[in-house]
């Protein structure tokens, strides 16, 4: 069973609604680089309807600013520009905490042995129940840095669709998975072989908490995927292909035409 905070349970206080400024300033982090009039205007329309469609509760003393709302709702609409809202359904609250949270959790062995254990995190997604936010890491995302806890746990929410939590979410009809399996599960195996073999994990190319399990795998490189795609293209180029072919989107293709070159 998990545990948080009591906090996370608390009634709900009001939360700030974004307004023009807000959501002008959220725009502009360079994530957002070079979509067209058309895209920009679909995706602050899919934002609004996250907006619509999610309870946003502060946790303990959390103060979301309407700017921090708007930063939310407009990355998390990114991987679903061309897929569309009803990929959010099923689930009704996003909480927010001030920065990291503690994560607490029990875990029964094969000798029915029950293990507590606790983990410090800026964002967790549960099936079918919330999605959990540091605002800390929120107003750290988009920046094309190659980290994005919203599109992280978002990303999460999408591969959950399918049932199960395990890198594999539903995929289109033109897509066989067959072909996502044989691309994620080669890049997973690569990337766990080379972060045991590291003593130094900033000599890998992506963040060594990719190789945790193929979840995090796949939500790791969604953030890689719209925040540095060069490095999911140049390292793992079948599985850029089968992200591109998933999310309707080519970010390397969008960012190089806007920089002449990735960021």
């Amino acid at each position: 069973m998990m545990k948080l905070f009591s906090t996370l349970f608390a009634p709900a206080r009001p939360v700030a609604r974004p307004g023009e400024a807000d959501w002008h300033m959220a725009l502009e982090r360079p994530l957002f680089a070079g979509l067209s009039g058309p895209e920009r205007a679909r995706l602050q329309d899919l934002a609004r309807q996250l907006l619509e469609g999610k309870a946003f509760t502060p946790a303990g003393d959390a103060e979301p600013t309407g700017e921090d709302i708007a930063l939310i709702a407009t990355q998390a609409a990114l991987p679903i520009l061309h897929l569309g809202s009803h990929w959010y359904d099923g689930w009704k609250e996003v909480v927010l905490y001030p920065a990291e949270f503690v994560h607490q959790a029990e875990e029964t062995d094969e000798m029915g042995l029950v293990h507590q254990y606790s983990h410090v995190r800026a964002g967790e997604a549960w099936q079918g129940g919330p999605l959990i936010l540091s605002l800390d890491a929120v107003r750290a995302s988009g920046w094309l840095e190659g980290f994005n806890v919203i599109i992280h746990e978002f990303a999460h929410k999408l591969d959950m669709n399918s049932g199960a939590v395990n890198g594999l979410p539903p995929l289109h009809g033109d897509m066989v998975a067959g072909e996502w399996s044989r691309a994620f599960a080669s890049a997973y195996e690569d990337l766990a072989r080379r972060a045991d073999a590291m003593e130094n994990d900033a000599d890998l190319e992506i963040d060594p908490y990719a190789a945790e399990s193929p979840a995090e795998f796949f939500a790791v490189l969604s953030e890689y995927f719209f925040e540095w795609p060069e490095v999911v293209s140049a390292t793992y180029p079948a599985v850029y292909e089968q992200m591109r072919r998933f999310y309707r989107q080519d970010p390397l293709k969008r960012l190089n035409a806007t920089y002449g070159a990735a960021p």
